[in-house]
């Protein structure tokens, strides 16, 4: 796998939350009669952007059936190279899942394309939501009648994360303990959920006072989160190396086995899979993705794009992408 380069993205993600443009990058185009299916298989924290996407996508392409399955990212990979699903493309919240369980045989290319960042979520239900805050979130997770959850870290990016805040918090809060004392298995003080998104209905419902979950998704859905510290909410290559020192095991490639991942800030990313039905369509639906109207959709829904988009090998790329991103090494 060829890692995401540092010094580029430290060019580009400062600011982190600035809106940023491809240069020369329009709307995508292709002859006429432009028609078909488009399988869209992606992250579920990519579920309102995408349909956002996915209708303004078919202003332009009226005839074209996009399909969208969502879930854990690790999860939707599987499906393609386990279940042998026909997707035409495969979004990820984390893009070194791509290399790690689809290359060579179901991929050899990527684009990292947008960051996210670790949030608290809760609502006007949740217990001590009047003093929970950066500094404290851990003791009231911890407060008797607390119910909190995250999402499956074999399956989800966002569940695997969640664990590496978990260890990041004991050294950053110099709390020996902390990260045993939040992992327990009582699935009623600390519930588990197939994908993050799955936890909003049950903050909603009051079943659960505390949710990690991405910024996003505390956005796109209108949740009030606690924003956590930059050194341990994954969103700045500044603490890279701080981050890499949590490692979280998940269930390998081969049943019963496990494989080690180690933190890093969250960066998203796509591919077309090699048993894409319609490769063309991806393409451009991809193109307007990476045009500004598509940066200026994950924008807005608290997914700040990477600009230009970054790939592992530009050689690799459909022609149509090379243009539109920028080889990391």
């Amino acid at each position: 796998m060829t890692p995401v380069r540092t010094k580029l993205f430290s060019f580009i993600i400062a600011p982190l939350m600035a809106l940023a443009v491809v240069p020369g990058c329009g709307q995508p185009t292709l002859p006429e009669p432009f028609e078909g299916r488009l399988a869209i298989y992606h992250a579920g924290s990519l579920a309102v952007p995408f349909e956002e996407m996915t209708v303004e996508f078919n202003k332009l392409y009226p005839n074209v059936e996009i399909v969208r399955d969502s879930g854990g990212s690790r999860s939707e990979i599987r499906k393609i190279i386990e279940l042998g699903k026909p997707a035409d493309i495969l979004a990820s919240a984390d893009y070194a899942l791509i290399p790690d369980m689809m290359f060579p045989e179901f991929a050899d290319w990527y684009i990292a394309f947008a960051h996210n960042q670790m949030v608290i979520c809760y609502t006007d239900q949740s217990r001590f939501k009047d003093k929970i805050n950066k500094d404290n979130w851990y003791e009231i997770l911890a407060s008797d009648g607390v119910r909190y959850g995250h999402s499956d870290p074999d399956q989800d990016p966002c569940g695997y994360r969640t664990l590496m805040v978990w260890q990041l918090a004991e050294d950053y809060y110099k709390e020996p303990g902390l990260y045993e004392s939040l992992d327990i298995d009582d699935t009623h003080k600390n519930m588990t959920r197939p994908k993050s998104v799955d936890l909003i209905a049950l903050l909603e419902s009051g079943d659960l006072d505390y949710a990690f979950e991405y910024l996003s998704v505390a956005r796109q859905h209108g949740l009030k989160y606690v924003e956590l510290p930059k050194e341990i909410d994954l969103s700045s290559v500044e603490f890279e190396d701080f981050y890499a020192t949590a490692k979280v095991a998940v269930s390998g490639k081969e049943p019963g086995t496990k494989t080690t991942l180690t933190g890093k800030p969250i960066v998203y990313g796509f591919t077309i899979p090699r048993n894409a039905s319609r490769p063309d369509l991806a393409v451009t639906f991809l193109e307007f993705l990476l045009s500004e109207d598509g940066q200026a959709i994950m924008e807005r829904n608290g997914q700040p794009p990477i600009a230009p988009a970054l790939t592992n090998d530009r050689t690799k790329l459909p022609g149509e992408l090379r243009d539109l991103c920028v080889e990391s090494e």
